[in-house]
């Protein structure tokens, strides 16, 4: 079977987005090499996302081509654009002439800084994982006659599958984010319960007393002077805790040693 270039050319760029599992990901980064894919599969003379939480945005970012122009559009849809449309309605936006749009006066901020950047059309899709809407993605084109029809849905299909696959990626690496933060919490939980084991055990055999009477040491320790128990318990351990203060907070009844 015969595949285009295009075709081969996405299908990379998906595999691409869909690596996010790495404590190296990036999400501006993540976001450009998404654009930057957008801008060589379409032709386009710029692209940008923009990520949106509670209908303002909160993350910018724009391919590597003609990047200033992108972020620079992208901000000037504070007031209205194709990514607020977008996002707002979890529909693309389809291609439009800026010209056009500019009088009729939809999108004025907007359109009036994309005419001062020879921007002649632009479209725009949502970043949708199902039903999370988490921004969308800005394409700006050079022309816009041979983007209507069948063209131009192609194009919005192609768009579209990459601000799909980029909503998988960033709620991908999220979750992970959340999983790696809860196992990192679990395991010093763990690992802080061992050592207030080690230093109740050392405290005991030392002392010739019950662990319960040497716990109850350690944490009346650590409740008078504010500190952390795993603390004292580390301190116990390497040796470094004042051993008379500590018996002294067991009321005594420790023996002494041998």
């Amino acid at each position: 079977m015969h595949h285009s270039g295009r075709e081969i050319q996405l299908a990379q760029a998906l595999v691409k987005a869909a690596d996010t599992l790495t404590d190296a990901f990036e999400a501006t980064h993540y976001l450009q090499v998404i654009s930057d894919h957008c801008v060589e599969l379409l032709a386009a003379r710029a692209a940008g996302i923009m990520l949106i939480d509670g209908g303002r945005a909160v993350s910018l970012a724009g391919s590597s081509r003609q990047q200033q122009i992108a972020l620079d559009l992208l901000e000037a849809q504070h007031g209205g654009g194709p990514c607020l449309d977008s996002y707002s309605s979890g529909q693309p936006v389809a291609p439009v002439s800026i010209r056009l749009a500019h009088a009729d006066a939809r999108w004025p901020d907007f359109t009036e800084r994309a005419l001062r950047h020879d921007i002649t059309a632009t479209f725009a899709v949502p970043l949708r994982r199902r039903e999370t809407l988490l921004g969308a993605l800005n394409v700006f084109v050079p022309t816009l006659p041979e983007r209507e029809g069948p063209a131009a849905e192609t194009e919005l299909a192609l768009a579209q599958a990459l601000a799909d696959a980029a909503a998988v990626g960033l709620q991908n690496h999220r979750a992970y984010a959340r999983y790696r933060t809860l196992a990192g919490q679990l395991q010093e939980a763990l690992s802080s319960r061992v050592r207030i084991e080690q230093a109740k055990g050392m405290l005991a055999e030392r002392w010739g007393t019950g662990v319960d009477d040497a716990f109850a040491a350690l944490r009346q320790y650590a409740r008078r002077r504010r500190i952390p128990l795993d603390r004292v318990a580390s301190a116990v351990i390497e040796r470094v805790a004042d051993d008379a203060e500590l018996r002294g907070e067991a009321g005594g009844t420790a023996d002494e040693p041998a």
